[in-house]
């Protein structure tokens, strides 16, 4: 079986290695050609509605070159998120950065990345579906933003267990990814959407998850606190 489980903690990925390599003019071209065909047709239909024929078409290139270039509407989804995500992967790096030098703790700062997390999807809740609708789920650890998302949360979650801020009979990453599945885009929508809840509720209610963390352990460990306690 494949361990997926980081050894680095956390966003031990260069941002650098997923920009797009350098590529000739023409080549250039096509990709802001098809991105603003793309922006364009989502804004006047909605993702959901814009196949990849219908992109090829508006900005003017055949298939083929179209599928060189994105292998489906989820890979383009991604590279129109190119930016914001950068913008809040540094933001995210610098926050933590903070929080550390702060001595906040670690589940502390996870509950922080849950909610900015969840406020940066709601912006974006269309394309980051896409994005996830369209890579299989076995590929979700190795492709951004999910590696990136599941390199965090398994890295915060595994230094709090080290400095003992959860029980310790917590399965780390079960957990974390148990949390890193309520945090999936078509999760979120579907709370936000289906359920009726807004952003607010959905990070006070996975919040709740993270602080019962600490609580939720055998009776003998919970005996053992007790015992603390009384004492």
């Amino acid at each position: 079986m494949t361990n997926y489980y980081p050894t680095t903690f956390p966003l031990a990925m260069n941002l650098d290695e997923l920009a797009a390599k350098p590529e000739r003019a023409d080549a250039q071209e096509n990709r802001a050609r098809i991105l603003a065909a793309a922006e364009a047709l989502f804004a006047q239909h909605g993702v959901n509605n814009v196949n990849m024929v219908d992109i090829a078409r508006k900005a003017g290139v055949g298939q083929g070159t179209l599928y060189r270039r994105f292998a489906n509407k989820g890979e383009l989804c991604l590279a129109l998120l190119d930016t914001q995500m950068r913008d809040f992967q540094e933001h995210t790096l610098t926050q933590l950065s903070i929080m550390g030098t702060e001595h906040q703790s670690y589940l502390a700062q996870l509950m922080w990345f849950i909610e900015a997390w969840v406020h940066f999807q709601a912006h974006h809740s269309l394309l980051l579906c896409a994005v996830s609708q369209d890579q299989p789920l076995d590929h979700h650890p190795y492709s951004p933003p999910f590696l990136w998302q599941r390199m965090t949360i398994h890295g915060l979650l595994r230094r709090a267990a080290e400095q003992h801020e959860v029980a310790d009979d917590i399965d780390v990453p079960f957990s974390a990814d148990a949390l890193l599945a309520l945090l999936q885009p078509d999760v979120l929508r579907l709370q936000q959407e289906v359920n009726g809840h807004s952003s607010a509720q959905v990070v006070a209610g996975l919040q709740r998850l993270v602080s019962g963390l600490q609580i939720l352990s055998s009776d003998k460990t919970l005996a053992q606190r007790k015992q603390r306690m009384s004492g």
